[in-house]
């Protein structure tokens, strides 16, 4: 039709990975699941090469073209993507290096890798192989001491969070919890199908601080909002919710910690078309709320020392601050590795690439 303008799709925004206590944390088996996917393209090379490049043009085609599209952030340059999922077309493509490798576990049916490397100019990299070497090298120890500040950071913080959970009323926790169950799933029996979960990070620990998408994540109508101190027990109440869900055959998405990959924060029930999310001072998501619990109110505050919770804060951020430094510090290092490789690339043969990529999508 003359005239005729494609709305474009909606934007996704989120991390597969994390820098967190645990050191780098993966949940790139959660993307897209191999059973579920028709495509999932493993990008390999090295850095520089224009794997982020290709990824994000690829996605921002399909997004003209009016379908809806989640970037993979990079948990170590939220600028940069690690991967994009066109979920209509159940394709994902893949950043494969380290530290999140990712290799193809249904070669031929449903992974395919494409190695960026075939169009380097290799005898060229080569004239910097010292200085590649030396800087990967520094990347891997700013990472290992942004690690240990981060563990460090984050002992403190459960310091605080069992001060807070000791007196907190589990009790009035499973009330509340029962309560919602009662209203959001209503007579719905137990299935005979369990539901799946999906986990990935909304919110990541990265070289510009701590950065989340979730304004982009949280799509659905209705979006409950949790708040309270770290051991206030919201994590509990999401916890219960999404048993609840998964137990009655409802597929559901976690979005997990950036400190604590196992504590869940945002969990979303896509058919019911409900958000639940954890608000607090690390993170805040800009959405209309239809209902605010504050968990702060299951606390008795009369025996909880705030002077001891303010030091605490106060040294945790110093604590997560200058592990954050580190991680700026393997950023700069990783930025001039790039460099090396950049300028030996044909980048003609990566967009002919990318435009046969994105056929075999279309």
């Amino acid at each position: 039709l003359e005239g005729f303008i494609m709305a474009k799709g909606k934007i996704r925004r989120m991390f597969p990975g994390g820098n967190t206590s645990y050191g780098f944390f993966s949940y790139y088996d959660y993307i897209l699941p191999q059973d579920e996917a028709e495509r999932i393209f493993c990008i390999k090379g090295g850095p520089g090469v224009g794997k982020s490049t290709f990824m994000k043009k690829i996605g921002e085609q399909f997004l003209d073209m009016g379908y809806d599209v989640e970037f993979m952030h990079c948990s170590s340059d939220s600028d940069s993507i690690d991967g994009v999922v066109i979920p209509a077309k159940k394709t994902a493509l893949l950043d494969g290096t380290a530290p999140h490798v990712v290799d193809p576990k249904n070669p031929g049916v449903v992974d395919e890798i494409i190695h960026l490397g075939d169009f380097w100019d290799e005898d060229g990299i080569r004239k910097n192989k010292d200085k590649i070497i030396k800087g990967n090298m520094e990347v891997k120890e700013n990472f290992k001491r942004a690690y240990r500040y981060i563990k460090a950071a984050y002992l403190i913080y459960e310091d605080s969070s069992e001060m807070v959970r000791k007196y907190t009323d589990i009790s009035k926790i499973n009330k509340i919890s029962q309560e919602f169950i009662n209203i959001i799933f209503n007579d719905i029996e137990i299935s005979d199908r369990v539901g799946r979960e999906r986990k990935l990070f909304a919110s990541a620990i990265t070289p510009k601080g701590l950065v989340n998408y979730l304004s982009t994540v949280l799509d659905t109508d209705k979006i409950y909002c949790v708040s309270g101190k770290p051991g206030t027990g919201t994590e509990v109440f999401l916890e219960k919710i999404k048993t609840a869900a998964t137990e009655r055959g409802f597929d559901v998405e976690s979005f997990y910690c950036a400190l604590d990959p196992f504590k869940l924060e945002h969990l979303i029930i896509r058919e019911l078309n409900i958000s639940f999310t954890t608000s607090n001072e690390y993170h805040f998501a800009d959405v209309e709320f239809e209902e605010c619990i504050d968990f702060d109110e299951f606390t008795n505050k009369s025996f909880i020392n705030e002077l001891v919770l303010e030091e605490n804060k106060q040294n945790f951020g110093f604590l997560l601050g200058t592990g954050i430094k580190n991680i700026v510090r393997a950023k700069s290092i990783h930025d001039d590795i790039e460099a090396y490789y950049a300028p030996n690339m044909d980048f003609e043969a990566v967009k002919l690439c990318m435009e046969s990529t994105m056929a075999k999508i279309t």
